[in-house]
């Protein structure tokens, strides 16, 4: 006998799934962001952990053991310490920012007004600012200062945030060393259940992009950063730690090292020593250019795509998410391409299209 459909019983049922799922997401929202970092990293430095494994023995617990306390080397206590000095340094910061009321600019170096193009316009308006009077200059700049000393106290009070996250993100990229090959193959399974060979297919083109970009960027942006900072301390520049790391982030912004190597070379070109200045510009040259030939090759190690499609995730991941979106960018990017590519085709669904190079976690 026909029965008709409970409507109420059915509308209760999905309304209880939605509400689940929202309170659920409620819930993991707090550590979507360390998730999200962890599983870049563990996805990029899987292979470093099977060979500490296969060293150790065969013994997972302490090869993760020996990666947690390396992030916590990398991510935490670097931090935790910038944090103490900018604190304690606060004051002097202050005073810096008081005595430009007392500052006078000096006369500019006749070579500024040998710069093609700019040059005599940028000469005549340092002139103009070195014939004003202290005060002047002062009163120009303080309000700039102010500024920036206020938006950078406000920084500081979200650190204690920022360490929190990186906890986070430490504790649960052990949770995924020990339980990677459970994670990544629940993970698939899912992408099976969702759109079949091709979510199974999209999920190895991610974790080969997720490892390209990072082989790619970071890679690059280390090897950038160890010519600049060679050149730094051979050149003598004071502060040269500071710069190091401000190269560092640089690089890991896909802006690269000029904005704080043209500055140096300026700088010693200035105080009259032509050889320093000389030396620090061919470190500056080599570390602004090795990027163009060193990216690719590494990222094309880790997912066979074009390269422009991988550029473009990295910059507008970059602009559109943040530091986050040097990885999510490409991965985007990637998974669509690999999608559209199949449907445009016409690859059956029994049809597997491996991603070049995905991670060892994902293969069994």
């Amino acid at each position: 006998m026909y029965s008709p459909p409970d409507l109420t019983r059915s509308t209760l049922q999905v309304l209880f799934v939605i509400a689940l799922i929202l309170l659920s997401i409620l819930v993991a929202l707090p550590f979507v962001f360390a998730t999200l970092w962890a599983a870049m990293i563990v996805i990029s430095t899987w292979p470093l952990l099977i060979a500490l494994q296969r060293k150790m023995g065969g013994r997972r617990g302490f090869a993760t053991a020996v990666l947690t306390i390396a992030l916590l080397l990398v991510l935490v206590i670097p931090l935790t310490f910038t944090v103490g000095a900018v604190i304690r340094n606060m004051d002097s910061l202050i005073a810096q920012v008081n005595s430009l009321k007392t500052f006078q600019l000096p006369p500019p170096p006749d070579w500024i007004a040998g710069i093609p193009v700019e040059g005599p316009k940028l000469f005549a308006k340092w002139q103009e600012a070195a014939a004003q009077d202290p005060g002047a200059l002062a009163a120009e700049l303080t309000p700039y200062a102010g500024k920036a000393l206020r938006w950078f106290a406000s920084q500081v009070g979200g650190i204690g945030a920022m360490i929190l996250q990186f906890l986070l993100t430490v504790i649960i990229s052990a949770i995924l060393y020990m339980n990677g090959e459970t994670v990544a193959e629940g993970i698939r399974r899912f992408a099976k259940r969702l759109a079949g060979i091709h979510g199974d297919n999209a999920v190895l083109l991610a974790a080969g992009a997720i490892r390209g970009v990072a082989m790619g960027v970071i890679v690059t942006a280390l090897a950038q950063t160890i010519v600049a900072g060679i050149g730094l301390v051979v050149a003598s520049i004071p502060a040269a730690p500071l710069l190091i790391v401000a190269v560092l982030i640089l690089c890991l912004a896909q802006i690269g090292p000029i904005l704080v190597m043209l500055p140096a070379v300026a700088w010693k070109f200035y105080i009259g020593d032509s050889v320093g200045g000389s030396i620090l510009l061919a470190f500056a040259l080599i570390a602004g250019t090795m990027d163009n030939f060193i990216r690719p090759i590494l990222i094309r190690k880790g997912a066979d795509l074009p390269l422009i499609m991988i550029f473009a995730g990295v910059i507008g991941g970059l602009i559109g998410f943040g530091v986050m979106g040097i990885f999510v960018g490409p991965v985007i990017l990637a998974v669509t391409y690999m999608l559209l590519r199949q449907w445009v085709e016409g690859h059956p669904e029994g049809e597997s299209i491996q991603a070049a190079a995905a991670p060892a976690e994902f293969h069994h």
